[in-house]
């Protein structure tokens, strides 16, 4: 079994920390928040003081982090790991950031001896927990393989995409489809309700039908169908709003770069904004439908 330094152990992070630990390998954790290090704490990881003290041993280094910023600072900056990771360490970023930053800090990390690859992930705060997370990693083959024992804890899907960056560009288009898919979904039984027709008649029709989808069937945005989606806790997050308008954003960066038209993905992300700016990017995505028929601020 491994040791590993996880930084950033929030609400996904600090599960994926717990399943490590569950797993037999020694968890090293370290965040900002004391909260956030307690709950790490409690799923069986030590916690440390400092990158530099959750680093100075690791075998492997995995972070989660919220944007492309921390990530370089982390790495890169003055008492980051760096720094101070032992030669030889692999390095994973689970953080979902633009395509840019993932290539010139795995490039930086070469340059300093190490091995890293870029494992966005997908399945929210529940797969988070429940151990079953699907990796998109890229990098080195040889880095991917080092590393596969700790995403096995982890996720039930580990998909190599290709070298460096390969992840992120992946995840961002996972999650540009999400997007928009769970609007219309959220459109259609928006519809569904002004024609008259029942929820669960709707819900058994096209989760069965050529309209189904993940954000039917598994992630349903009106309660009652299916009975873990966050529609059932008054829209509590899973993974939030504001989450999935920075995954958007990132996505639509990307496109422009590129060079490539998508259209659903910016109406997508224009309509994320609006209902953040309502004051709902705390709440799960899936809680746009209530905006989409006039009541998010019910």
């Amino acid at each position: 079994m491994a040791r590993i330094a996880f930084i950033g152990v929030g609400n996904m992070g600090g599960p994926m920390s717990t399943n490590l630990a569950k797993a037999q390998h020694q968890v090293r954790a370290f965040d900002l928040s004391d909260k956030a290090l307690k709950a790490a704490q409690d799923g069986g990881a030590t916690v440390a003081n400092s990158v530099a003290d959750a680093v100075k041993d690791a075998e492997i280094v995995i972070t989660m982090l919220p944007a492309g910023a921390h990530v370089r600072e982390v790495y890169m900056g003055p008492a980051g790991i760096f720094e101070n990771a032992p030669k030889g360490c692999l390095f994973i970023d689970s953080s979902t950031i633009d395509v840019a930053t993932t290539r010139e800090v795995i490039a930086a990390a070469k340059v300093a001896g190490f091995e890293m690859v870029d494992a966005p992930v997908s399945g929210g705060t529940g797969g988070a927990a429940a151990g079953t997370l699907t990796f998109m990693v890229g990098g080195e083959q040889n880095a991917f393989n080092r590393g596969r024992p700790a995403f096995d804890a982890m996720g039930k899907t580990i998909v190599h995409c290709g070298d460096a960056g390969a992840g992120q560009a992946v995840k961002a288009c996972n999650n540009m489809m999400l997007a928009i898919s769970m609007i219309g979904v959220a459109e259609g039984f928006n519809l569904a309700d002004a024609l008259g027709i029942d929820r669960q008649v709707v819900y058994d029709v096209c989760s069965t039908a050529t309209a189904n989808s993940w954000a039917l069937s598994t992630y349903c945005p009106v309660p009652g169908p299916a009975p873990n989606s966050p529609a059932n806790r008054d829209y509590e997050a899973g993974f939030t709003a504001d989450m999935m308008l920075k995954d958007l954003r990132l996505a639509q960066d990307a496109a422009q770069k590129a060079g490539v038209s998508t259209p659903l993905g910016s109406e997508a992300q224009a309509l994320y904004a609006l209902y953040s700016n309502m004051g709902r990017g705390h709440k799960d995505f899936s809680g746009i439908i209530q905006m989409l028929r006039g009541k998010a601020n019910e």
